[in-house]
């Protein structure tokens, strides 16, 4: 996942690039706990004559209940229905336990343009939190919506929100022929307005966004036999740029922090290690070198380290190294196997799948304590990934036979997938 925009003054015009739909994600809540702060999102009134299809309360208060941070209120236990801040009488929320109360309105400006504005509450203090007021087209609203729930989420919690983010992912369907079609997919943090990037024949393999939001690194092929190829794509132009092509197999590019190198793995010498890519030079530098398989790297935040998956010492586990190279140390001694690894945004957790015997999950390594905490059930989940903030993991799974997006937070209480209505998910 990777921030794409939040907005940053009272008033602002927000204008983005709005590519067809493909395909269609849907949440499915499949494990929660009704704990977290108790929130009211009243329905924002609207001023108008023609409504727009999107709620922005019910986006609100669906972001809101699968961080697994609040319990959003039922509308239907509301004393008052309140959208300007004069309207607000404390006593009524105060009376149905809400400790954070969130009122706006939505004012139809002419031209497909809508005034949207919100208010968040302190109940219990009667204290204003935050207002803001966004200028913007319909087709922004759903973003308008997912800002609003991270300016809530910042308020409250003291994090920074990552509803306003966007996801990639792979998914592979067959055609009319019986020929397997994979297309690279980007989606908003809950699944909608996904967007077509690419569409091939051939696997593609290890999206990974660029620290900047506007490009995917991948793996692809030209045909059967060309061998792989590292590419590099502009999100929003479809502009794209082949930085590197093996005669074997290359896989798991990693972005650096700053957004000017790539880690990855290449089979070369009859050997799998790490390399690192200087994108602009297309120049490479070969970080590991032993006889065992060396593969999914990923970078600390601070750019001092990476992570990859090994199986020097017999079964894969994550090992560390420094990014000017050197000795290598062995982080990971639980359970019988564990690869994959990335790091949390504050670089204290590694986000991993694990193998403790009963299949594939996803566990949360603390650097600290070497203490590893399972968060899924398994059998078969794969590629995790934290959100900006922290706060989530998506990842990938099996549901029965199709695969499948899910995403857990990052304590375990709230779990969910994102089902794709055709087709099914690999990375």
């Amino acid at each position: 996942m990777i921030k794409v925009f939040v907005a940053g003054v009272l008033t602002l015009l927000v204008g983005l690039f709005s590519a067809p739909t493909w395909a269609v994600l849907t949440i499915e809540i499949t494990e929660g706990q009704d704990t977290g702060i108790p929130i009211a999102v009243v329905p924002f009134q609207f001023q108008g004559q023609q409504r727009p299809n999107v709620d922005i309360r019910n986006i609100v208060s669906a972001d809101l209940y699968r961080s697994g941070r609040f319990l959003s209120l039922p509308p239907g236990d509301f004393l008052s229905r309140p959208s300007d801040p004069d309207q607000v009488r404390f006593k009524d929320w105060r009376l149905i336990k809400a400790e954070a109360l969130v009122i706006g309105r939505v004012s139809e400006l002419g031209n497909d343009h809508y005034e949207v504005s919100f208010y968040l509450y302190n109940v219990f203090k009667e204290k204003l939190l935050a207002g803001y007021r966004w200028t913007v087209g319909s087709s922004q609203l759903r973003q308008v919506a997912h800002q609003v729930s991270d300016y809530i989420y910042e308020a409250l919690t003291g994090i920074p929100g990552a509803f306003d983010t966007r996801i990639a992912y792979v998914t592979v369907e067959k055609d009319a022929s019986n020929t397997r079609q994979y297309q690279l997919m980007v989606a908003d943090s809950d699944g909608h307005n996904a967007q077509q990037i690419l569409r091939t024949n051939f696997p593609v393999l290890s999206p990974a966004w660029a620290p900047d939001g506007k490009r995917l690194a991948y793996v692809s092929f030209a045909s059967r036999t060309s061998g792989a190829m590292i590419w590099v794509q502009d999100v929003e132009t479809g502009e794209r740029r082949k930085l590197l092509q093996e005669k074997g197999t290359a896989s798991a590019p990693a972005w650096s922090a700053d957004g000017r190198r790539l880690a990855l793995r290449l089979s070369r010498d009859g050997n799998h290690d790490i390399y690192i890519l200087d994108v602009a030079a297309s120049r490479l530098t070969r970080l590991t070198k032993h006889p065992g398989i060396d593969t999914e790297p990923a970078w600390s935040p601070n750019g001092r380290y990476l992570v990859f998956t090994s199986d020097r010492s017999g079964r894969p586990h994550i090992f560390r190294i420094s990014a000017a190279g050197g000795p290598v140390q062995r982080l990971t001694r639980v359970g019988r196997e564990n690869a994959g690894a990335s790091y949390s945004p504050n670089g204290k957790h590694l986000v991993m799948v694990t193998n403790q015997g009963n299949g594939d999950q996803i566990g949360v390594f603390y650097t600290g304590n070497k203490q590893l905490t399972v968060l899924t059930d398994g059998p078969l989940d794969d590629s995790p990934t934290y959100s900006p903030n922290g706060a989530m993991i998506m990842y990938a799974t099996q549901r029965g036979n199709q695969g499948v997006l899910a995403a857990v937070s990052a304590d375990g209480r709230i779990k969910q997938i994102l089902r794709l209505h055709q087709g099914e998910v690999r990375e």
